[in-house]
């Protein structure tokens, strides 16, 4: 039996592929309907995480940030209130490196074995099963893993021991959230020159800037579409935690920064829950 804490947009397609390739599912939610079409398909709706751990061997979760990740950890009834050697846990989060080290402190000094598996991907891959994960931390937990790890994503990389994961995530993410930004402002200048954006999207994908990304996202934001895959109010959470490596490291980031401003712009304006490719649409706004 595998459990799965944390059904969003992207835990909910996660855990569905675990089912669909047979395994034996207990999830928890902190909204118990969003638990409702996992349960129709046969999984069972554990009341606390606590009670997930104590049903499964090894539990997934994935969760929108370092709050929400510690507390159903730490919080009365969660993870590690069950958490005992034979239990394994895998923090699919999108965090920093000091949240997932003392997760993963705690999960140890209670005799549980801990795996950091971010994920690079959004909605439709994690329907799709073609996620890819990003882990680190206990390299027998990783092995034991991969039958899941496969069920849910088209590549699985070890990357040594907890907080790689996290710091390797973050460096994506900052990445494609600059490259958003540039894309999103380079369509507001293509736009406000009277060019046509269908002709700039063929250009871009006829050359050495073609990208699945550009490809997926620049229809819709042609039309001033954003239908969420991954909020923008996450995808600006990442930038946060991304300078804060920076800093901490002391690698300067002015492209990073100035694009995360971007993205904070865009969701005091109520665009958080969009797709982060809504910072498109703010600066449509501000032209």
């Amino acid at each position: 039996r595998v459990g799965f804490v944390g059904l969003g947009i992207m835990g909910v397609g996660m855990a569905g592929n675990l089912k669909k390739k047979g395994h034996d599912l207990v999830v928890w939610n902190r909204t118990k309907e969003k638990c409702q079409a996992l349960e129709k398909e046969g999984a069972k709706v554990a009341d606390t995480p606590a009670d997930v751990v104590k049903e499964c061997d090894i539990v997934f979760a994935c969760l929108a940030d370092p709050d929400i990740a510690m507390d159903v950890v730490f919080r009365d009834d969660g993870i590690l209130k069950a958490m005992k050697p034979g239990k394994a846990y895998v923090d699919c989060s999108t965090v920093d490196e000091e949240c997932s080290n003392k997760i993963g402190d705690a999960i140890t000094a209670a005799g549980g074995r801990f795996l950091e598996a971010p994920v690079s991907g959004s909605k439709k891959p994690a329907e799709d099963g073609t996620l890819i994960f990003l882990t680190a931390g206990d390299e027998s937990l990783y092995k034991d893993s991969q039958p899941y790890l496969e069920a849910m994503g088209k590549k699985h990389r070890y990357l040594g021991k907890t907080g790689g994961g996290a710091r390797m995530k973050l460096v994506v993410n900052m990445i494609m959230g600059s490259m958003m930004n540039a894309f999103a402002e380079g369509m507001t200048l293509a736009e406000s020159s009277d060019l046509d954006l269908s002709a700039l999207l063929e250009v871009l994908d006829a050359g050495a800037m073609s990208n699945p990304m550009f490809r997926l996202k620049g229809p819709s934001m042609a039309k001033g579409e954003y239908p969420p895959a991954f909020p923008l109010k996450h995808q600006q959470k990442d930038m946060r935690l991304a300078l804060a490596l920076g800093d901490k490291l002391e690698v300067p980031m002015p492209v990073a920064a100035a694009a995360n401003e971007s993205f904070k712009r865009a969701r005091m304006e109520g665009k958080g829950d969009l797709d982060f490719s809504a910072v498109h649409g703010s600066l449509r706004k501000a032209k």
